[in-house]
């Protein structure tokens, strides 16, 4: 497959590059330093922003997939979530690129069988402390759902740099009964295998380590 990934130079991002040229696809990313980027003879690495679409609007036809792994841990207002979707779902659409997958986080909608003590930590700690950021990104999520596409969006746990395992279950439009800690190597390997999956578009994905 012919895929562009926005937000290649963070950790998912590059543990999804790597997954993706190793797996023999071809490969556009977007990246402010270009130079941070391993180069590939299947990589093409432009220069730009995601919100400023204009550098690369047109460059987005004829790819079979976008991949979203934007994201921001700054505790500032911040629009990274929803003015870079909005600019990517504008660019698919005009392009005719239809497949969409995107991430987001677990934290949005925990579920009820969450313990206790996860259920407060989140709600009286990370929320709290991160309100502008999971602001946006339910934002973004807005944005998506509407846009027409095949989309799936991803919200996965905690996330760490351990290796890839694998090893993980996920649900369609559901709850897990309880997540653990996740790779971004594992939600990486999820992302990319299942773009062909129709299971997953049009679906919000919960996931987590086994």
């Amino acid at each position: 497959m012919r895929l562009f990934i926005f937000g290649a130079s963070g950790g998912t991002g590059a543990q999804l590059l790597a997954q993706a040229l190793g797996s023999g696809h071809r490969v556009t990313v977007l990246a402010r330093s270009p130079e941070s980027i391993p180069r590939h003879a299947h990589l093409t690495v432009l220069r730009g922003d995601v919100l400023e679409p204009g550098v690369w609007r047109q460059a987005l036809a004829e790819h079979d997939a976008v991949l979203s792994c934007l994201g921001s841990a700054d505790r500032r207002p911040t629009t990274i979530y929803s003015q870079g979707m909005t600019g990517i779902v504008e660019a698919m659409v005009e392009a005719g690129v239809r497949r969409l997958s995107c991430i987001t986080s677990a934290s949005l909608d925990l579920s009820p069988a969450a313990p206790p003590g996860r259920r407060l930590l989140i709600g009286r700690v990370v929320r709290p402390l991160y309100r502008h950021m999971y602001a946006d990104m339910r934002r973004m999520e807005h944005i998506v759902t509407a846009s027409g596409l095949d989309w799936t969006i991803i919200r996965p746990p905690r996330l760490t740099n351990a290796p890839l395992t694998g090893k993980y279950q996920a649900v369609a439009d559901q709850h897990l009964p309880r997540t653990r800690s996740l790779s971004r190597a594992d939600l990486a390997h999820y992302m990319l295998n299942h773009l062909d999956d129709r299971a997953t578009w049009q679906a919000t994905i919960e996931i987590s380590r086994l």
